[in-house]
């Protein structure tokens, strides 16, 4: 059963107000990967979503003011790795500014397009990004997929309320 919105308490439009909305909106979790010219970069993501079966596509949003994105920004492939619940602190590393990402204890191996593809993964996908499409203090990166593997084992790593959970029984 849902209550009726109280159109009284309702807010203006700001960041603080999507932020507040999207907390109660539970996201998968991916991290995504690329060649970068001083070693490999990557960052969390929670905005990765299906866009095409034909051919296929998915997208993914990443800040312009992000350490990643100048590597993102000039390649012309990316990994996308869908994490699992037993890979909370490998997301909270990849979403931690100035971390080493690709330091023990990560596991990861140099991929098909020199894609950095992390072990341990429930799924992950080489893609080539076909587009950077502007959206505010972000780019939405369209990416075709060229290959991958979504034979890992385990159950989804999911972000609500600010913070990496599982799903419940």
């Amino acid at each position: 059963m849902t209550a009726t919105p109280d159109l009284r308490t309702t807010q203006l439009a700001s960041p603080d107000l999507l932020r507040s909305v999207f907390r109660r909106h539970a996201a998968g979790v991916a991290v995504i990967t690329a060649p970068g010219e001083s070693g490999p970069v990557g960052f969390t993501a929670t905005s990765l979503t299906s866009v095409s079966a034909e051919p296929p596509m998915l997208s993914f949003g990443v800040g312009t003011g992000a350490s990643s994105w100048p590597a993102i920004s000039e390649a012309r492939h990316v990994g996308v790795h869908i994490l699992g619940e037993h890979q909370r602190e490998l997301a909270a590393t990849f979403a931690r500014s100035g971390a080493d990402r690709f330091g023990a204890p990560t596991s990861w191996c140099e991929g098909p397009e020199g894609v950095p593809v992390l072990d341990g993964v429930l799924a992950w996908l080489v893609c080539r990004v076909v587009a950077r499409v502007p959206a505010g203090d972000h780019r939405i990166v369209l990416a075709e997929v060229v290959l991958g593997d979504p034979a890992g084992t385990g159950r989804p790593l999911l972000y609500h309320q600010g913070r990496f959970t599982a799903l419940r029984n």
